[in-house]
């Protein structure tokens, strides 16, 4: 039976920490919303919602920052439905990141060096926990570059930097991914 405990209380009772506030990052979801009075439906893929006052939550790669945002109103915003991006984007695939396995055997490498990534994580005080070569900083944009496309229909509040990234590892059937 999974754990229904809240995402956000397993990590802070893991760091031994308490949730003050929770900003989510809601993603890959379709919603009923009506937009200059007529109603649709809104699925962002890739996005997620950024109204006016609300805020939320944009990750950035396990090793650089991440920010908490607020949805600002203005004919920008309005002609994005009131959307922002989830995350950085990927600039590298996840085969050509990790590579190509058959059970144990390498049938094509990949371009990332895992190990050096662990260990440069490791230097700037981030605990790892799972993950793997399809998930390293090298596979993204750069976050602060693609908030910049968004500029006007977005307030950044709160820059984060990581102290702890938790994910399934390379083994590990993660059903969220993907």
């Amino acid at each position: 039976m999974r754990d229904a405990t809240p995402v956000c209380q397993r990590v802070a009772r893991i760091l031994g920490a308490e949730v003050v506030e929770e900003v989510h990052n809601h993603h890959n979801f379709a919603w009923r919303e009506t937009h200059q009075g007529e109603e649709l439906w809104v699925v962002r893929k890739g996005a997620t919602p950024a109204f006016p006052g609300q805020k939320g939550f944009v990750g950035g790669t396990m090793g650089e920052t991440s920010v908490v945002l607020e949805g600002v109103e203005n004919e920008s915003a309005k002609h994005s439905l009131y959307s922002t991006v989830h995350g950085a984007g990927r600039v590298m695939g996840r085969m050509e990141a990790k590579g190509k396995w058959k059970g144990a055997r390498c049938v094509k490498p990949g371009r990332v060096n895992w190990r050096e990534w662990q260990d440069t994580l490791k230097g700037q005080g981030v605990e790892l926990r799972g993950g793997g070569a399809d998930e390293a900083p090298e596979c993204y944009k750069r976050l602060a570059d693609v908030l910049g496309y968004h500029g006007d229909t977005i307030d950044v509040l709160h820059t984060l930097r990581p102290i702890g990234v938790a994910m399934a590892g390379r083994d590990e059937f993660d059903p969220y991914r993907d």
